[in-house]
């Protein structure tokens, strides 16, 4: 069977002959163009998807939403300084500005300066995502397509949920909290107009040419436990997959941090798969513990191998031994996807991204 085959096949309840194998290749691919070693279109290029069949890796495309907003009734500036990139935004309001700084080292950035910083802003994020509107932007969708052939599917993204949305991009979790629990009617009000907005943006996302649909939460439990999950996300994430399978498509949730506060409560969400997951040593629950979730569950596990473990600071022993393990756990039943989690990181080493294919062709097989 090929790559896509098994993907689908899992994700119609079949079983594949072997545990399926897709990796995230993104940020590492982006510090290979930043370094010189890719030419600047390597991603958007079908020599990427070249790249994934001589890795023998299976793809789902990650880190595209399939439109654009649309500022309306607002003064946009965006500008750089040096490593920082600033956006100003004027409301009749207040003004918003943010600051984000990219990290040579790392390759990827983070934010110097949040969009709301306290309560103060509210007006000016409520009247922003009031006067917002979003334009369908297939274009690349299409692109990849004609390029993903048998190696895998097509993923784009919906918005987050916009509790999430201002937990990781526009506020913080200190100020979300402080705002949650200080001025509640006006964060509701904010958490209502930005939903008005995304809704829109959800709409667009699943009328897109993509196979398959995330919302790209990017959840860490630790950061965001039960009380928060069932009073701001799951209704959003409810509404949305459903309104996904009625469209005839996937649904998944980026969960990239520690799962153990929530990873019951969004398995029974109703998500086709929950990607990204990552286990201990890394994460806080192993792939053992994961298992008693399946039995209430229909969602399919994606994930099971830590970034870290691409990198030098694993040896050749312990990643072969961590694959080989949690691909004893995988063939038991065909609810789970052998992935990255959640990206290779820029000093992961190919040969390790290769080693994964040997093994799964070695012990990837289900048990009879």
């Amino acid at each position: 069977m090929t790559h896509r085959e098994r993907i689908l096949a899992i994700l119609q309840g079949k079983q594949p002959d072997l545990v399926p194998w897709c990796g995230d290749l993104d940020y590492w691919a982006h510090s290979l163009i930043a370094r010189g070693l890719k030419p600047k279109d390597f991603i958007t290029s079908d020599a990427y998807m070249e790249w994934h069949r001589d890795l023998g890796v299976g793809y789902y495309l990650q880190g595209y939403f399939p439109y654009k907003e649309v500022y309306n009734n607002c003064d946009v500036t965006e500008w750089k300084e040096g490593n920082r990139r600033y956006k100003r935004i004027v409301t009749p309001c207040g003004t918003l500005e943010e600051c984000w700084e990219y990290i040579e080292d790392s390759f990827s950035e983070a934010p110097v300066e949040h969009l709301m910083k306290s309560e103060a802003d509210i007006p000016a994020m409520i009247y922003m995502y009031d006067n917002m509107s979003f334009v369908p932007d297939y274009k690349f969708a299409e692109k990849r397509n004609l390029q993903v052939g048998d190696q895998g599917v097509t993923l784009c993204y919906l918005p987050k949920s916009p509790f999430m949305h201002l937990v990781a991009l526009e506020a913080g979790i200190v100020t979300v909290t402080l705002l949650a629990y200080s001025v509640p009617e006006d964060f509701e009000r904010l958490l209502a107009s930005m939903k008005r907005a995304f809704d829109i943006a959800a709409q667009i996302a699943i009328d897109s040419p993509a196979e398959v649909l995330m919302i790209p939460e990017n959840l860490s439990s630790e950061m965001v436990g039960d009380l928060f999950f069932q009073q701001y996300m799951k209704a959003y994430q409810e509404e949305w997959t459903e309104k996904i399978r009625l469209a005839g498509k996937y649904s998944y949730i980026h969960m990239d941090g520690t799962l153990k506060g929530l990873l019951k409560q969004e398995s029974l969400v109703g998500f086709s798969v929950l990607e990204a997951l990552t286990p201990s040593p890394v994460g806080d629950v192993s792939m053992e513990e994961m298992l008693p979730l399946l039995k209430d569950s229909k969602s399919i596990f994606w994930g099971g191998i830590p970034g870290v473990y691409f990198t030098p600071h694993i040896s050749d022993e312990e990643f072969d031994l961590h694959v080989i393990e949690v691909l004893k756990i995988m063939r038991t039943q065909p609810r789970f996807v052998l992935g990255v989690a959640d990206q290779v990181p820029p000093d992961g080493l190919e040969y390790r991204v290769k080693r994964v294919g040997e093994l799964v062709k070695l012990y990837g097989a289900y048990n009879k």
